[in-house]
């Protein structure tokens, strides 16, 4: 409670004390982020995508700077879910938040094994990632079409024990047509956006500055088209939203709230202030306070 405004949100049957997570990608284990912040004052933890086995990722340069946020193609390293159920997950578990897993695969196989044994752990909820660029194989194909869509999140929900989200692309033509294919799927409820296609030049060497060519756009810049296409899902489909693409500050997450968000994910501004998640939760209790709200879900859709 903050100031007579109860925060807490209710995500397919799941709790949250407040509808803050951090977006996949930007948070690994939480072992750093421990160090600057209480992590058992965030709703949920979205942890960096996981795989069957260890991957690699892509060849450096992974990071460029770009106008109003960031590119990345790392690649979605990580050690595998082994070692993420063994490591990772007993040490988020050590805090009082919601713990949800991006599972990351380059064939429907291989995400139906992370997820199988996923099953078998205390994990709050499941977020598919069919929508990352920066992977050579499978992933970004998946969430591009609607009837693999379709058929891999049908797939994985008959595997999946915790809820499960689906995290979209928005280097689609429509994204409600995608929305709607991970709807009739099964999709307990959807993530969007994942970030945009883009890259940048070095004109000295005259080539890519990352090693990948091109890699995902996050950051300010690309928050009025994730406020879009949230506004857009909202009125497509029945199933919750977590809204995330350059949510910076409580304003920012408001106005993803008031498009049809039911929580938000805050990822590039972590990066540069691991306390923005807090402040973006503080910034949505004191809008809330002043408004005469006593519940985030009041807002929700309210700008349809």
């Amino acid at each position: 409670m903050t100031d007579n405004v109860d925060l807490s949100v209710s995500l397919s049957g799941v709790l949250w004390k407040n509808p803050v997570t951090t977006a996949s990608g930007t948070f690994a284990s939480g072992k750093e982020h421990s160090e600057f912040i209480d992590i058992s004052r965030l709703g949920a933890v979205t942890v960096k995508g996981v795989s069957p086995v260890p991957w690699q990722g892509n060849p450096p340069p992974r990071v460029a700077e770009t106008f109003g946020g960031m590119l990345n193609a790392i690649g979605l390293e990580n050690p595998g879910v082994d070692a993420f159920i063994r490591n990772d997950l007993p040490f988020l578990r050590g805090y009082n938040t919601n713990i949800i897993v991006n599972v990351c695969g380059h064939s429907l196989n291989e995400y139906l094994t992370v997820i199988e044994r996923l099953a078998q752990t205390d994990a709050d909820m499941l977020e598919l990632n069919i929508s990352c660029p920066n992977i050579s194989a499978g992933g970004m194909a998946f969430g591009t079409d609607p009837k693999l869509t379709y058929e891999t999140v049908r797939a994985c929900k008959t595997k999946a024990r915790q809820p499960l989200y689906v995290k979209l692309s928005p280097n689609v033509t429509s994204i409600t047509e995608i929305a709607r294919a991970a709807e009739a799927g099964g999709a307990d409820g959807l993530s969007l956006i994942n970030t945009l296609l883009g890259m940048r030049i070095d004109i000295e060497t005259r080539a890519p500055i990352l090693g990948n060519k091109t890699g995902g756009l996050s950051g300010p810049a690309i928050l009025p088209v994730a406020l879009r296409m949230v506004y857009q899902v909202y009125e497509a489909v029945k199933i919750p939203i977590i809204g995330m693409g350059g949510i910076m500050t409580g304003a920012d997450a408001i106005e993803f709230m008031l498009a049809g968000a039911s929580a938000v994910a805050v990822g590039t501004a972590g990066l540069i202030d691991p306390v923005a998640p807090l402040r973006v939760i503080q910034g949505i209790a004191e809008y809330l306070t002043a408004h005469g709200y006593k519940n985030p879900a009041e807002i929700v859709g309210a700008a349809h």
